[in-house]
This record gives C-alpha cells, sequence and structure tokens, in this order.
C-alpha cells in the first residue's frame, strides 16, 4: 500500500512539456470563461484538462513522445523570442539596441557612448549609430 502510485504510474507515460502546457492552457480558459461566462471557453479548458489527463496515464508511450516532440519543435522558436523579448527589456536601461542594415541581426551596445561604428559579428557590415 506504500508505493500504489509508483506502481499506478508504472508503464504510463506520466508528464511531459506538452501536459503542463496543456493544463496551463485549461486554467487560464476556464479562468477567462468564469470571468466572461463564455460556455464555448469552459468547454475548451475542460477538454485541454482531461486531454493532460489522458496523455499522463496512456500506455502508448511512443505516440505521446511524438506528440510531445512535434510540440516542442513548434513551442521552441515561441520561447526563444520569449526569453530575447525578456532579456531586452532588462537591459534596456543599459543598452541599445540596432538592427544591422545587411543582415537583420539585433545588435546590443552600450547606451550614451555618442556616436560609434559599430560591426555587426555576423556579417561585418560597419555602420554608424548614435547611443
Amino acid at each position: 500500500m506504500r508505493n500504489w502510485l509508483g506502481r499506478f504510474m508504472a508503464g504510463r507515460y506520466g508528464p511531459d512539456q506538452l501536459n503542463i502546457a496543456l493544463i496551463i492552457a485549461g486554467v487560464i480558459c476556464g479562468v477567462i470563461a468564469d470571468i466572461t461566462r463564455f460556455i464555448p471557453l469552459t468547454i475548451v479548458a475542460y477538454a485541454a484538462i482531461i486531454y493532460a489527463l489522458m496523455r499522463l496515464l496512456s500506455r502508448n508511450i511512443e505516440k505521446r513522445r511524438r506528440e510531445n516532440d512535434r510540440f516542442l519543435t513548434m513551442w521552441w522558436p515561441v520561447r526563444q523570442k520569449l526569453i530575447a523579448r525578456r532579456d531586452r527589456f532588462r537591459d534596456r536601461k543599459s543598452y541599445r539596441f540596432f538592427n544591422c542594415p545587411s543582415c537583420g541581426k539585433t545588435l546590443r551596445v552600450p547606451k550614451n557612448k555618442g556616436r560609434i561604428q559599430i560591426t555587426c559579428p555576423k556579417c561585418g557590415e560597419r555602420f554608424i549609430k548614435k547611443t
């Protein structure tokens, strides 16, 4: 009786990133549906949480792993952009951000240095900007 959950979950898929995202999306949809009293959003919230629970208890491990891999390939670029925005917002007081006119890469330079020549590390393009 002491380890019944461990024995119950043996051979089942368990939690992963897609499950966490489904639960978070379900809770957010549920809160919004509760505030707005929009019934279809309540159904979406319950469906997301039930699907996450179904995935958690599934014995088809390979299929769940493929689903999670597809989710991660879609989520990774979004996550990277969110992290870049967060870092840029955090550094806004100390740095200015410019896009390279040649390749479009975002470059970070210190603030209050006057007019400086900036060299893009990606393509080698040089341009002058006021910081």
